[in-house]
């Protein structure tokens, strides 16, 4: 049986570490050709390692997202290797100091919405230019987040651009509809990644909260995100698009 993502031509951008790490070896399982996009070499090589340990095809690109010259670059490496680019998921991300609104910094809202935010909107814009020239349509998954959802407390920024994300994910769906372009977004709960580990160190502690703020009592795997994120960028979600698919273990369902 052919895998879900079988032939297809993927990128997937933090894809060092956490969520993006657990995507890009999920979809390199499924079948898909995965161009490992992270601004750490370290990590990059790394994860493209992994995959082709376990028989896959992967290339390692270095990428900082908030930087429109190394996102075309990106994209052009991407198709000049591969041929064409299918689908990409842009999880890039990173974190907000515990603070509250008003305690926050003009630096910290700045560093923010150029990497979670405006890196989304200048990958979405390379990749879907991309995906109109080669023709044949294309799906693209952003991460967004609960947080994208909801409130969240101490998290006023990082909420902001979430929100944000949703907001270019729902409306590049409607304007690409008719030209084959899928558009949707995950949104994680509580998931086992460095960000989550750096917010709460301690490996029992992040167990009490999690359990105690989920039904599910218990923090995602990395790889749980990626087969969400598969699951959109396959065939089989071709009546999908302008969704964000929530998978946080029941927290968001209180």
């Amino acid at each position: 049986m052919a895998g879900l993502l079988e032939g297809k031509c993927a990128l997937i951008t933090g894809a060092g570490a956490g969520i993006g790490r657990g995507a890009a070896l999920t979809f390199a399982r499924h079948g898909a050709k995965v161009a490992v996009v992270d601004v750490a070499p370290e990590t990059g090589e790394e994860t493209a390692r992994l995959i082709r340990a376990e028989g896959g095809e992967a290339l390692f690109i270095k990428c900082n997202v908030a930087l429109a010259a190394d996102v075309k670059l990106m994209v052009d490496r991407v198709v000049s290797t591969f041929g064409r680019l299918d689908c990409a998921f842009n999880n890039a991300g990173v974190e907000t100091s515990l603070l509250k609104l008003a305690e926050d910094t003009e630096e910290n809202f700045d560093r923010l919405v150029a990497i979670n935010l405006k890196g989304v909107w200048l990958c979405m814009k390379d990749e879907i230019n991309q995906m109109l020239r080669q023709g044949g349509g294309g799906a693209i998954v952003n991460t967004a987040s609960t947080a994208g959802l909801v409130g969240t407390e101490l998290h006023a920024i990082y909420t902001a651009t979430k929100h944000g994300v949703i907001g270019l994910t729902k409306t590049g769906a409607i304007e690409y509809a008719k030209n084959g372009i899928r558009i949707n977004a995950v949104c994680p709960g509580g998931t086992e990644t460095p960000m989550l580990q750096r917010l709460i160190p301690e490996l029992k502690q992040r167990g009490r909260i999690m359990g105690a703020m989920t039904p599910l009592a218990r923090t995602a795997r990395p790889e749980e995100m990626g087969e969400a994120a598969a699951w959109l960028c396959s065939d089989r979600a071709s009546f999908v698009t302008g969704h964000s698919l929530v998978a946080d273990g029941g927290l968001t369902a209180r």
